[in-house]
């Protein structure tokens, strides 16, 4: 079973994300902000990360760079899971390093898509 990492300080949206992905029959980890994220990611790499842009502490933007500028993370698909969907933000999360990048609000079936398109690449 695939573990998927979801990044969202919103208590709501991280329940909501979580219970998609594990009703896809996805092993779901969680964390409420970009500074957990990055220690949980330390201690068990995830096959998929599931990144919200604004959060407290350390944005997605941020965490993502992280992420793909360290040679034991950055093979990690990231996808950036946000109600900022501009041209603009989706460029800056692709300049980031990010892998994907799927609006809010999303339909449950454009997020598992996703993640299995990531998972087969």
């Amino acid at each position: 079973m695939s573990k998927i990492l979801v990044v969202e300080d919103s208590r709501t949206q991280r329940y909501m994300v979580t219970n998609i992905l594990t009703a896809s029959q996805f092993t779901v980890t969680a964390a409420k902000d970009g500074i957990e994220a990055l220690e949980q990611i330390g201690q068990a790499c995830p096959d998929v990360v599931v990144l919200d842009v604004l959060m407290p502490h350390l944005n997605g933007y941020e965490v993502c760079r992280r992420l793909k500028s360290n040679p034991a993370t950055k093979n990690i698909p990231v996808i950036m899971c946000s109600l900022k969907c501009t041209n603009a933000d989706r460029y800056w999360a692709f300049k980031q390093g990010a892998d994907a990048y799927v609006g809010k609000p999303f339909q449950p079936k454009e997020l598992i898509e996703t993640v299995q398109q990531l998972l087969k690449s």
